[in-house]
């Protein structure tokens, strides 16, 4: 019974519809683009299937392990055995680096990170090692870089560094350790001994050297200082001379301060000056009460008072008498009198204020010109006075400097002489006791560990690489399908088409005569394969079902002719059809002849019916064999088929159609088209799930409809679901001999 869905396509693939098989295609190509990556949802992998990898490989990765942890500690035993002494250095950073001087009060620095990675560097250097490589003769082989294609003067004067050396400086401590690594235990104690105290000497070394050089350039300088501070107190002595003074600063000071005395005099003078010009202004313009304010002023007021009493009396006398009478002359003559002696004074005060501000004036020029003599006199003792404290300063700076230099000279000298005890040898090293190289036990742990996560890394990895489809799950999340069963694999026919005939065997048997434990168990796989197909859905129970695969050789051919055995065992009518036109097999293992066949009809040269074969040992089985190869039926076998199978359906129970491989074959898709369901056979681990997927895709596209996949040649170590296969088969096998024995 044919799906709803299926109409328009039944239609294309229908005889009396006039469109061949590549119309078909063309039809087909037209519908929607379907990509298979678009059905691929990511899926989770449970932890359980992890451990189910390592139990699948368990034997691999612990033989792996074993060999890895065997190697290395084999290797290790073979290596030769390393010793290591340290010698530890004391580094007091508060011990004084002088014996006198400001050295020696001189507290050190915070720098001791600083100090500390300085003294390992200089540890390593190779003015430390190279005396200790030449006395002990280490092994060129310990020392680097030493090249043997360098010519051999290049290659002994390169920077030594010894490969086995190792300084260190443990956690907030002022120690520093010397560890040197040797096969020969009292050689390792030696060389750290020796390495330590070189470092010993050659910080001496090197402030010894540093000492003396400084000496000898402070003796050098010497002779200069010394020469020039005889010149500067000879250049002192001749300026004190020429001045003919002990100190012309005290000189300078005498004419500092007159200076000043005249400057106040000076500005009295200015102020005297003003004053008595004022005054002689005023006088000048007839001003009365300037004249009074004048020194003679007292006697110019009485003077002027008596002028107006007798100006009074005039007044009164003329106002009584006439000009002739006595009392007028006697008043006007009084008032002539006064008048006259008031003007003789008023000018007399006047010629006396202009000489005094004649005075103020000369006075004033006679201090200008003191003070500017004294400021020239002071501006050149001065000047000399500068010259003279700069020769004096030079003389005294000289020999201060010359008495520092001769001081620095005597303490260099002792203190070259003191070999600090800052840096001692606080633990010398001795020989080892035991090897620090190879260490077994941690060789073999890390060799255990390592290799453990190489091995389960490696499992995993291959299991995560592989695109092939082994696992139910993986199709039903992956491709979104059902998984209708499993086949197991039978090895004495993997690479090969297992022959259905045999010898002896009646109706009602299976075609196998001689069955093994693997047989068997494909044989009850089949049967299951059955009724999952034809009892998954019985209100629609397919009547022709297609059976196909992505690629060839995936054992499609194998379960097709089973499943039809299987079903008609059940003494219901089955028909087998062989439509794989270019590689026809079916006849080959149904031991039938091929001379007509599914070629035949499609040609015309005859009916189906015709040539239809029984097959041999079952009685409800036919089969529609294939018949000569042909690429142009193959082309037109869209539309014989649908009349073949509307007219089949009436006779039998179930239609089993043998198709090519879908991937490359255009046949697969038309016959899909026109069937009541399609099962996809993949070959277990080796069928990529694109491949399959790219099938599904297509089938999906023409809205067939697909039953589901079933998986071929499954072993138990492909997934933890195929666990039962490993004992089913000899379960399954006693208990077909008993039951048929």
């Amino acid at each position: 019974m044919q799906s709803s869905d299926n109409k328009e396509i039944h239609a294309l693939a229908a005889p009396d519809a006039g469109v061949t098989a590549p119309a078909i295609q063309e039809r087909i190509s037209l519908q929607p683009s379907y990509s298979y990556e678009q059905e691929i949802e990511e899926r989770s992998v449970p932890l359980s299937h992890y451990l189910w990898i390592l139990r699948r490989r368990k034997w691999r990765i612990l033989s792996f392990i074993l060999f890895s942890v065997i190697s290395t500690l084999l290797v290790s035993s073979r290596l030769t055995p390393i010793y290591e002494s340290t010698a530890s250095l004391d580094v007091d950073r508060q011990a004084p680096a002088a014996v006198v001087g400001q050295d020696a009060a001189r507290m050190a620095p915070n720098d001791a990170d600083q100090f500390l990675a300085t003294q390992v560097k200089i540890i390593q250097s190779d003015s430390v090692l190279r005396p200790v490589v030449l006395r002990y003769k280490i092994p060129v082989a310990e020392i680097t870089p030493l090249d043997g294609d360098l010519p051999t003067t290049r290659a002994q004067n390169a920077p030594i560094t010894l490969k086995r050396l190792k300084v260190t400086r443990p956690p907030n401590t002022y120690l520093l350790l010397i560890s040197y690594r040797s096969p020969n235990a009292e050689l390792a104690s030696v060389v750290a001994n020796a390495i330590a105290q070189s470092y010993i000497e050659h910080t001496y070394d090197i402030r010894f050297r540093a000492t003396a050089g400084l000496s000898a350039f402070m003796e050098k300088q010497m002779e200069e200082l010394r020469a020039k501070m005889e010149r500067s107190s000879a250049a002192l002595a001749q300026f004190e001379r020429d001045l003919s003074v002990i100190n012309p600063e005290e000189k300078t000071s005498i004419l500092s301060s007159r200076l000043l005395q005249l400057n106040t005099e000076l500005t009295n003078a200015q102020a005297e000056r003003v004053r008595k010009q004022a005054a002689n202004n005023s006088v000048k313009g007839g001003s009365l009460e300037a004249a009074q304010a004048s020194s003679q002023g007292e006697q110019l007021r009485k003077l002027a008072e008596r002028l107006d009493e007798a100006r009074e009396r005039f007044a009164v006398v003329s106002a009584q008498y006439g000009s002739n009478h006595p009392e007028y002359v006697k008043a006007h003559s009084q008032l002539t009198e006064l008048g006259r002696q008031f003007d003789a004074l008023k000018n007399n005060i006047a010629q006396r204020v202009a000489v005094e501000y004649r005075e103020a004036v000369n006075r004033e020029e006679m201090i200008k010109s003191a003070v500017a003599e004294t400021k020239v006199e002071f501006d050149r003792l001065n000047a000399r006075s500068f010259e003279y404290r700069a020769l004096k300063q030079e003389a005294e700076s000289d020999k201060g400097l010359y008495e520092e230099l001769v001081r620095k000279i005597r303490e260099a000298g002792i203190n070259s002489s003191f070999q600090n005890s800052s840096i001692r040898l606080a633990d010398p090293a001795r020989p080892a006791y035991k090897p620090v190289f190879p260490d077994l036990k941690l060789n073999g742990l890390l060799a255990l560990l390592f290799s453990a996560l190489l091995a389960v890394g490696a499992a995993i990895l291959s299991d995560t690489l592989d695109s092939t489809i082994r696992d139910p799950e993986q199709i039903q999340q992956g491709l979104r399908t059902e998984v209708l069963g499993s086949l197991p694999v039978v090895k004495r026919w993997r690479g090969r088409v297992m022959p259905m005939g045999s010898n002896g065997s009646n109706g009602t048997e299976s075609a196998i005569s001689k069955r093994d434990d693997q047989a068997s168990a494909y044989e009850e796989a089949v049967r299951t394969l059955r009724d999952s197909i034809l009892l998954s859905d019985l209100a629609r129970r397919p009547r022709t079902l297609l059976m196909t695969s992505a690629t060839p050789r995936e054992g499609k051919t194998t379960a097709a002719m089973h499943l039809a055995v299987a079903h008609s065992l059940q003494r219901r009518r089955t028909l087998l059809i062989d439509a794989d036109l270019r590689r026809p097999s079916i006849h080959e293992c149904m031991n039938i002849e091929n001379e007509r066949g599914l070629s035949s009809v499609i040609k015309g040269e005859a009916e189906w019916r015709e040539v239809i074969r029984k097959a041999e040992h079952f009685a409800d089985l036919d089969v529609l064999p294939a018949g000569p190869a042909s690429r142009r039926a193959a082309d037109q076998l869209g539309s014989i088929l649908q009349k073949v199978l509307t007219e089949a359906k009436s006779d039998y129970d179930l239609i089993v159609i043998d198709s090519p491989p879908s991937l490359g074959f255009a046949e697969p898709l038309q016959m899909a088209a026109i069937v009541d369901g399609v099962v996809v056979i993949t070959l277990a681990g080796q069928t990529d799930k694109n491949a399959v997927g790219s099938v599904l895709s297509s089938l999906r596209r023409l809205k067939a409809n697909v039953i589901g996949v079933a998986l071929n040649e499954v072993r138990k170590d492909m997934s933890d679901r195929y666990y039962y296969y490993g004992y089913y088969g000899k379960s399954y096998s006693k208990y077909y001999k008993t039951t048929t024995g």
